[in-house]
C-alpha cells in the first residue's frame, strides 16, 4: 500500500479513521469512502498509536503502521490460529494466546504477536495436557479450555526466567558464543548519507572492526549481509534465526532536520507492558552505558520498540543508532576509524557484560579489551 498523511482522502483513509475509532482513540469514524479525510485529529490518533506500539512516531501510516492497525484488530477467538511458514500469522489474539500459555507454564517464546513454531509446539503441550485435540491450532474448543483454566502464576514474568537461565547455562565465556552483526543498508540503500559520507559504508566497516575483535575472542560472528546486499528486516532477523544466533546487534546512524540533534540511542523489542525482550532491554541498556561513558557522546537513552530486526528474531536483539551523520560534530567522529573502533570495542564489553550477569564486573567504561582477553583466559 502507498503511505497515507495528512491531505490524504479516501477508502484507505476512511479504514484508518474506522480502526482508530474502534480503538477508542478517535471520537469517530468521521467520514467513510471518498470523503474521509485524513485530518489534524487523525494524525494525532496515528502519532498516539504509533507511540502505543512501539513504531516510528511521525503520523503516517506506512506498511508498518498498517500492519500494526490491522493486527490490533484481532481478540482470541475471533478467527482460528495456526503456523503458518509461508505466511506467519500475526495479531493481536495470537499476543494473547502466547501470553496466555506462558501464564500457565507452557514456553510459548518471546510473546511478540507472531505465530511460531515454538508457539505452536507450546500450543501442542497444553492440548495434550488437556485432552483436547493435538492438532496445533487454536479454535473453538482450545480457546473455550483457556477460558476454564487460571494462570498457573501470575505477576512474574517467565520469559525473563527463561532468558535468564540461558545465558547462566551458556557461561560467563564468550568463546562459542553465535553473534550476528548487522550493519544497516546496503547495496543501493546508502542510508542517510551527507557530504559524501553514507550511513551504509560506516556501519559495513565498523562491522567488519567489531567482527574482528569478537573472533579473537574465540566468538563465532556473522555478518547479517554482504557489501552489496541490502536485505529486509524480517530477512534480517530470519538470517539469525536459522544461524542459531545467540545475539543480533543491528548497526546505524540516525539524521534529523535539525544539525543540533546529536547521540547515541539504544533499541530494544517491547512496546508498553507487553512482549518485551528482558535480555534485549538488558544488552540496550549497557551498549548505551559504554558507549556514552566510553565517546562522550549525548545520551539518547534506551527505547522499546517492534521494528521487525527486534521483534522476528528469537535471540536477544538490540539496534545501536550511533551518532547523527546531520550533525557536524557527530559526522566527523563517525568518520574516524579511531572512533569506530572505540564503539566496536565498548560494543563487544557490553556483550561479555551480559554474560557475565553482575560478577566479577567493572565499573562502566573500565573495562578494555585487553581486560576482556585476560578474563578469557582465566576462565578457559
Amino acid at each position: 500500500m502507498r503511505e497515507l498523511r495528512r491531505g490524504d482522502a479516501g477508502p484507505a483513509v476512511a479504514e484508518v479513521r474506522a480502526t482508530l475509532a474502534t480503538l477508542g482513540l478517535l471520537p469517530s469514524a468521521n467520514g467513510d469512502g471518498e470523503t474521509a479525510q485524513f485530518d489534524l485529529p487523525l494524525e494525532h490518533a496515528v502519532r498516539a498509536f504509533q507511540q502505543q506500539r512501539g513504531l516510528i512516531t511521525d503520523g503516517i501510516v506506512g506498511p508498518a503502521t498498517y500492519q500494526a492497525l490491522r493486527d490490533a484488530t484481532y481478540r482470541l477467538g475471533g478467527r482460528p490460529l495456526a503456523y503458518l511458514v509461508s505466511a506467519p500469522v500475526s495479531g493481536d489474539d495470537v499476543l494473547e494466546l502466547q501470553e496466555r500459555l506462558l501464564q500457565l507454564g507452557y514456553n510459548a517464546g518471546r510473546p511478540n504477536g507472531v505465530f511460531g513454531a515454538q508457539t505452536e509446539l507450546a500450543l501442542r503441550d497444553f492440548q495434550r495436557d488437556y485432552g483436547l485435540t493435538v492438532d496445533g491450532m487454536c479454535g473453538t474448543e482450545t480457546v473455550r479450555a483457556f477460558g476454564r483454566l487460571s494462570p498457573r502464576a501470575s505477576g512474574g514474568r517467565p520469559v525473563l526466567l527463561r532468558e535468564q537461565e540461558q545465558v547462566r547455562m551458556a557461561g560467563p565465556r564468550l568463546r562459542g558464543k553465535r553473534i550476528v552483526i548487522d550493519p544497516g543498508h546496503g547495496a543501493e540503500d546508502t542510508g542517510v548519507s551527507v557530504d559524501g559520507i553514507r550511513e551504509a559504508d560506516l556501519m559495513w566497516d565498523l562491522a567488519r572492526r567489531l567482527e574482528g575483535r569478537m573472533v579473537a575472542t574465540g566468538m563465532e560472528a556473522m555478518l547479517s549481509r554482504g557489501p552489496d546486499q541490502c536485505p529486509t528486516e524480517a530477512d534480517r532477523a530470519n538470517f539469525a534465526n536459522e544461524a542459531g544466533g545467540d545475539v543480533f546487534i543491528s548497526l546505524h546512524c540516525d539524521k534529523n532536520a535539525s544539525a543540533q540533534a546529536a547521540g547515541v540511542a539504544t533499541f530494544f523489542f517491547g512496546a508498553g507492558t507487553n512482549g518485551s525482550s528482558s535480555l534485549g532491554e538488558a544488552l540496550a541498556g549497557f551498549i548505551q552505558r559504554e558507549l556514552t561513558v566510553r565517546t562522550g557522546m549525548q545520551n539518547c537513552r534506551t527505547h522499546a520498540k517492534t521494528w521487525d530486526s527486534l521483534r522476528l528474531t528469537r535471540c536477544p536483539a538490540v539496534r545501536v543508532e550511533i551518532g547523527y551523520l546531520t550533525n557536524p560534530g557527530d559526522r566527523a567522529r563517525l568518520s574516524d576509524p579511531a572512533f569506530r573502533d572505540i564503539v566496536a570495542e565498548g560494543i563487544l564489553v557490553s556483550v561479555k557484560r551480559l554474560y557475565l550477569l553482575g560478577e566479577g564486573d567493572q565499573p562502566t567504561g573500565t573495562f578494555s579489551f585487553a581486560d576482556l582477553m585476560r578474563h578469557e583466559l582465566a576462565t578457559s
